[in-house]
């Protein structure tokens, strides 16, 4: 071949590849891949997120997150998620990897007796595209692991295995989306499903509706209810299998929201109501919904109950009565059936009671509601007459149980959702007809209704019943601590050891209800239920959310316990708004998150003093604060770390605490202020340094020191009441130039203005009771003296920094009299208050000329917040009880945050300045 041929020839091979190129790039890469289309059909379950990292904040603030770590499955996902933070060397890897990505999960029955769980993830970039690739070959280095690829119908498998332990994983990447999951099985699923581009998929019927566009969505749940009891049947016996199928099939398919929120998980949303023959929803279409009126004579033993609201109780069994056993029944009872069935409407449920063990047959009962329930009791007493049964009863307190004489009577009356009742005996409590399967149960039940332990008179079942949907046509309410027996006893046996293990997390919700509301315009055609499920554990928290103010503007939590301290706001990563710390009257910090629930409280041994500080010891994150007599640590959980916490000298009390810089290298060192002139020094393992035992100064501190680290070296920096200012080394030894003189007494802290590199570029800012602005360097030099305003006797002033310590303003009293000052002495404002008091002042600075001044005075209780002409928001001043207030600017929606306590309430609004 000659040269110029191969030149030819490598040229058009060059263009053709660059044609194919531009042609993926604008043709098949153009087009969005729908994300649903890769799910295979016969998913029973399809979770979606967007946004894992508060996701996770949201798992852990309420308390699920701990349950989980419980769980066998979620155990193995940790361990993966440590082998490949470890491979690639970072932390966090995959939280940060999947982001806000849209994920997508599917639970799939696979076998028998068997699940699996599909996941879909985009990739973003090249960069998280070589994260993978770099993964994969760190995988196939490992000797634990065996990495291989095979095709499957013209696509590339990739197959990592760890042999010996049966546990692998297969993926493919479709159109830069990662597929992967355990079985193998479920990806040549998707592999096939590809192939049909047009199918529709399994979110066909929901492409209009997008949860995400709401607020506080944390993702969505996508129900096959056709294929429910098949994922159900993989869990539990056959008989419990075909009970839930009869009731699931009033829907074919739905789509919910999740909402994480302090006590309780929210799935709100749509579902299709099943439209075939002989379908419980085609049974009851057109029927009302209806409340559950029942709960006064519901028993607090009751661990499940499925309530069916609806018109005439007879739709249920259709026009002629169920008769499994016609051969038995007398001819003259079917006219008795007849008007017992006319008299029942609006409410027929199952009752099970929570059974002593697993080993024992749980009670079940059938309730149904009647308006004429004498006329009903007569009926009963003409048909015990007609089938001979005895007329004898017993009483339990003012019910008679009778014996019915008719086998399988409740489903003769209503329909076959209420056979299995063999032998049924019978009781009149109210408005209600009550079946028994076996006289032991009815029996117990009325001792409780007559005892009134029932949910009407329970103030936490009655909290349930007001979060659920005031109407329904299906509610299912569990209880799941009195339904731990009975799930035992419903299970296949290889699935109890696995319910065991997991006691904790299957009980952090005791309080569980399905609701499906039909619409009002439920005859014509697309109509859908509204769906409801809601699991929550009782509130037995200090706090109670409520809206605040007749409009509903803003949020007040309102505690059991007066606050007592100031509310302090802390950022929360992957938040708009921050976090709440707030100490009540009985000692006991309380945090609140962005969401405004309690997610943890924690007992202190004293009110607080000082400033909370935010570190990280051993590793954790959390928050370092001070009592009178101890020294705390507490995890973003509110957990105290293993050597916490640090007990000081019984003569000591602590009045405030510094803390060396975040990053300032080695383990925070904690400087504590005893009192007077006294200050101690330790490191968080508790352990004193020599000459901080204490270090002992001749004058009371004029606020508490700054902790700096300059150039490498601990600078503590000490004001004094007397006007001179010390900077001390870790061993306690004073620097070169210090003590210096700032030429009159101090009252306040001292602000660095300039962080050099060396001492003598480190500029500090202090304002003396002379009205007089002072630098100095920590050198010991003055650099500048300059009067800020006039002074008297009776004039006190403070250096008044900024939230985030960069600028400052000076405040002057005198009386009643407070003025700000800008730095270069310019009056900011002026107010003449009715107290003489000291009054704490606040200085924000949000930038751009977002610029916030709070002023609290302290007898009336009141908090002055004036902007950046001095003008005073709101007109008037808010009421507040503590001596600070929090105040955060969320830049997207311009809106100011305001953060007050107000008594027993935390109270917090938002705010447009201009």
């Amino acid at each position: 071949m000659s040269k110029k041929l191969l030149v030819f020839l490598t040229g058009l091979f060059l263009l053709a590849a660059l044609a194919s190129y531009v042609y993926y790039r604008r043709t098949v890469a153009a087009v969005p891949v729908d994300p649903w289309a890769l799910v295979p059909d016969d998913a029973v379950l399809v979770t979606a997120t967007r946004d894992q990292p508060t996701l996770v904040r949201h798992l852990k603030e309420t308390q699920i997150w701990d349950n989980l770590t419980t769980v066998s499955y979620f155990q193995s996902l940790e361990n993966t998620v440590a082998m490949i933070d470890s491979l690639t060397g970072g932390r966090n890897v995959v939280l940060r990897f999947l982001g806000r990505k849209n994920v997508l999960t599917s639970v799939h029955v696979t076998g028998p007796g068997r699940f699996d769980v599909l996941l879909q993830v985009p990739v973003g970039s090249v960069r998280e595209y070589r994260q993978v690739r770099s993964l994969v070959d760190a995988l196939a280095r490992d000797p634990q692991f065996r990495v291989r690829t095979r095709d499957y119908e013209g696509t590339l498998l990739t197959e990592i295995s760890e042999p010996g332990t049966g546990r692998g994983l297969t993926f493919i990447n479709h159109r830069n989306h990662l597929v992967f999951s355990p079985s193998s099985l479920l990806v040549e699923a998707v592999v096939r499903r590809l192939a049909s581009p047009k199918q529709p998929t399994v979110a066909a019927d929901f492409q209009g509706t997008d949860f995400f566009r709401l607020r506080d969505v944390d993702a969505t749940l996508l129900v096959n209810y056709r294929r429910l009891p098949q994922l159900l049947g993989v869990f539990f016996r056959s008989d419990v299998v075909l009970g839930i199928g009869a009731v699931t099939n009033l829907a074919r398919n739905g789509q919910l929201e999740m909402k994480l929120a302090g006590n309780k998980v929210v799935l709100n949303g749509f579902v299709n109501p099943e439209t075939t023959a002989g379908s419980l929803h085609e049974r009851l279409r057109g029927q009302p919904a209806q409340r559950l009126r029942m709960a006064e004579v519901l028993s607090l033993r009751t661990a499940l109950l499925v309530h069916l609201g609806l018109g005439p109780a007879g739709i249920l069994r259709g026009a002629r009565p169920a008769t499994p056993r016609p051969d038995t029944l007398n001819p003259a009872v079917l006219p008795l059936l007849d008007s017992l069935t006319a008299g029942l409407s609006q409410e027929v449920a199952l009752a099970y009671l929570a059974p002593p063990t697993a080993r024992v047959k749980p009670g079940r009962l059938a309730l149904m509601w009647c308006a004429r329930p004498a006329q009903q009791a007569l009926l009963l007493g003409q048909l015990r007459r007609v089938v001979g049964a005895s007329p004898s009863f017993e009483r339990v307190g003012p019910y008679q149980i009778h014996q019915t004489g008719v086998p399988e009577l409740p489903a003769r009356l209503v329909g076959p959702l209420f056979a299995g009742f063999r032998a049924p005996v019978v009781a009149v409590v109210g408005s209600y007809l009550v079946f028994g399967d076996d006289a032991a149960a009815l029996r117990a039940w009325l001792q409780d209704v007559a005892a009134e332990n029932v949910w009407s008179r329970s103030p936490t079942q009655v909290a349930f019943l007001q979060d659920t949907q005031p109407l329904a046509r299906l509610s299912v309410v569990l209880d799941t601590r009195n339904a731990w027996n009975l799930l035992l006893r419903g299970l296949v046996e290889e699935r109890r050891a696995g319910l065991l293990r997991n006691e904790s997390l299957f009980k952090r919700f005791p309080q569980v209800a399905l609701q499906l509301v039909p619409a009002a315009n439920e005859q014509e055609d697309g109509a859908q239920y509204f769906s409801q499920l809601l699991l929550r554990h009782p509130l037995v928290g200090p706090a109670v959310a409520r809206p605040q103010g007749s409009t509903g503007t803003g949020s007040v939590l309102a505690f059991k316990t007066p606050l007592a301290g100031a509310p302090l706001l802390v950022p929360v990563a992957g938040a708009a708004r921050p976090g709440v710390l707030v100490q009540d009257a009985s000692q006991v910090l309380h945090y609140v998150t962005p969401e405004n629930v309690v997610a943890w409280s924690d007992s202190l041994p004293g009110p607080l003093v000082g400033r909370l500080q935010r570190r990280t010891v051993a590793g954790r994150a959390g928050y370092l604060l001070a009592t009178a007599g101890q020294l705390h640590f507490l995890d973003q959980q509110g957990r105290p770390a293993p050597q916490f916490p640090l007990n000081l000298p019984d003569s000591v009390r602590a009045t405030g605490l510094s803390v060396s810089p975040e990053g300032a290298g080695a383990a925070p060192r904690l400087l504590v202020a005893g009192g007077g002139g006294n200050l101690f020094l330790y490191d968080t393992n508790g352990n004193a340094y020599p000459n901080w035992q204490p270090k002992r100064l001749d004058f009371n501190l004029a606020a508490q020191p700054l902790y700096l680290v300059v150039g490498g070296r601990d600078v503590l920096v000490v004001l004094l009441e007397n006007g001179y200012v010390y900077a001390f080394d870790q061993q306690g030894a004073a620097y070169p130039g210090f003590p210096i003189s700032m030429g009159a007494r101090l009252q306040s802290e001292a602000l660095v203005e300039t962080a050099g590199p060396t001492l003598s570029r480190t500029r500090l800012a202090v304002v003396n009771q002379h009205g007089e602005q002072v630098t100095f360097t920590l050198a010991g030099d003055i650099v500048s003296r300059r009067r800020v305003a006039t002074w008297s006797r009776t004039s006190v002033f403070r250096l008044i920094p900024d939230q985030q310590r960069r600028s400052y303003v000076v405040a002057r009293e005198e009386g009643g009299q407070l003025d700000l000052f800008e730095a270069t002495g310019r009056r900011l404002l002026g107010q003449r208050f009715l107290t003489s008091g000291t009054k704490p002042v606040q200085f924000f600075d949000f930038g751009s000329g977002r610029r916030v001044y709070a002023i609290t005075e302290l007898g009336p209780g009141k908090a002055y917040l004036y902007d950046s002409q001095g003008r005073l928001l709101g007109g008037q001043p808010f009421e507040s009880s503590a001596p600070e207030i929090g105040l955060e600017y969320e830049a997207a929606t311009k809106i100011y945050h305001l953060y007050r306590t107000a008594g027993p309430e935390l109270r917090r609004m938002g705010l447009e300045l201009k």
